[in-house]
């Protein structure tokens, strides 16, 4: 099979970009899932659209739920744009088939949602969902009294024999391969007849800025929601059972895809405003701010966005990305590029990705003369020089927006299948061309 190589950009010189990042993934399918289990229509404002919030908008249409996408010129004070209202059903429906494809909220997200339909529900998704950690979720639901059919995988495909409704209760769970795990449950967890609480059993949750995500927004659907940041009692998350209130929610921008064009401004010694940067936020990439400081730039805010400018250096750094994996591959790449060696940690979780990212990191920059190796839990990287080459993503969107981040810097660096950024950030080439031909990009 012939490879489909995209020639990433070399920066000439420094980058000045203004850039719009559309919305937030994690949000907009959060935001997707709180909505169609809501008591009254409500809208969701600047949604991402990618393959992984159409896919989540796709499962819920096939459970029943209508979603009208829609472009709006007044939307009360929210800026106009983009929006979808969501009128959730008068009860979900069974028998339906959804496919996750490889996006983790979807896989995650939807079975504990389908034990609340009237009948089975059919999931499948790409070859890599079934190699996916799924068993937290599959456990905890046939603990809370859901029959799933798996064939003894732990995993994809499966079939969850929706009753319309589910008891809850009192559940344990090991989240340490995924923070989406207690998600999941806390999401749907409203509507179950006792409400959940959930134990976690095993080793660090990683990603624990998105359980405090999740906790936020059911709060502002009017959910009563303990957990452990407040006081509440280590590793356990109760939700009270009730109704989910119908909302206007405006998506943020995605914090985490900010990371590459941030990555620029490193790597060129320019500078790279995102605009409408949120001042106050759960999303875990706004630790892009404090980790690309420590790497050689400053940032502001500005009545645009945030402003981040490179400087004449690009430093190593030593830093623990347990609660940010999903900025590793950007993080990585910048770091092939410093003046000094780097130790990224904290990140053995990343091997269940949508690739085995530690791994791939490893392979595909040493692929370009690079120094990479694996620790136990993370990558130790060592500036060399780097050369050009075919830089494989192997499917994931993050491995293809690292390559381009080398490619500033490294000519003759082709990238295999670059279109697999539309899994979050559809139109990534158009968006990277114009920031570096701008002054600006996105739209």
């Amino acid at each position: 099979m012939t490879e489909t190589l995209w020639p990433a950009p070399v920066a000439t010189t420094p980058v000045d970009a203004t850039v719009t990042i559309p919305g937030s993934k994690s949000v907009t399918n959060r935001a997707l899932v709180l909505a169609a289990l809501a008591d009254g229509p409500g809208w969701v404002r600047r949604p991402l659209r990618s393959r992984d919030s159409r896919l989540m908008a796709d499962g819920l249409r096939a459970l029943g739920v209508t979603i009208e996408e829609q472009v709006n010129n007044d939307t009360g004070g929210t800026g106009g744009g983009e929006a979808w209202r969501v009128i959730p059903a008068p009860a979900l429906r069974g028998p339906a088939s959804v496919d996750v494809g490889n996006a983790g909220t979807v896989m995650r997200f939807l079975p504990p949602l389908a034990v609340l339909a009237d009948g089975p529900v059919h999931f499948d998704g790409d070859p890599r969902s079934h190699e996916r950690p799924q068993h937290g979720v599959i456990d905890a639901l046939r603990a809370l009294g859901a029959r799933i059919e798996d064939g003894g995988r732990g995993s994809f495909p499966l079939t969850v024999h929706g009753t319309g409704a589910l008891d809850g209760g009192t559940v344990q769970l090991d989240a340490s391969a995924s923070s989406q795990f207690v998600s999941a449950l806390l999401l749907s967890g409203a509507r179950y007849n006792n409400g959940v609480e959930i134990r976690h059993v095993g080793g660090p949750v990683p990603s624990l800025p998105h359980i405090r995500m999740t906790v936020d927004m059911l709060r502002l659907a009017g959910v009563q929601v303990d957990a452990p940041e407040d006081g509440g009692e280590k590793d356990v998350w109760r939700v009270t059972p009730g109704a989910l209130l119908g909302r206007d929610l405006v998506v943020e921008p995605d914090l985490s895809n900010a990371a590459p064009f941030f990555a620029a401004a490193l790597v060129t010694g320019g500078r790279v405003t995102v605009r409408d940067w949120p001042r106050h936020t759960t999303q875990p990439g706004d630790q892009l701010r404090e980790l690309y400081t420590r790497m050689g730039g400053s940032c502001e805010f500005t009545d645009e966005g945030l402003r981040f400018t490179g400087g004449d250096r690009i430093h190593g750094i030593e830093a623990d990305l347990h609660d940010v994996g999903e900025l590793t591959p950007v993080i990585a790449a910048v770091a092939a590029l410093a003046d000094s060696e780097s130790h990224l940690y904290g990140i053995a979780h990343l091997r269940l990705h949508e690739t085995d990212r530690l791994a791939a990191l490893a392979k595909e920059i040493n692929g370009l003369g690079g120094d990479v190796s694996e620790t136990e839990d993370g990558l130790r990287i060592r500036p060399r020089k780097l050369t050009g080459g075919v830089f494989h993503t192997y499917e994931d969107h993050r491995l293809a927006t690292a390559a381009a981040v080398v490619g500033l810097a490294v000519p003759g660096v082709q990238v295999e299948n670059v279109d697999t950024t539309a899994k979050t950030l559809p139109d990534f080439t158009a968006m990277w061309d114009e920031l570096l031909t701008g002054p600006v990009a996105g739209g």
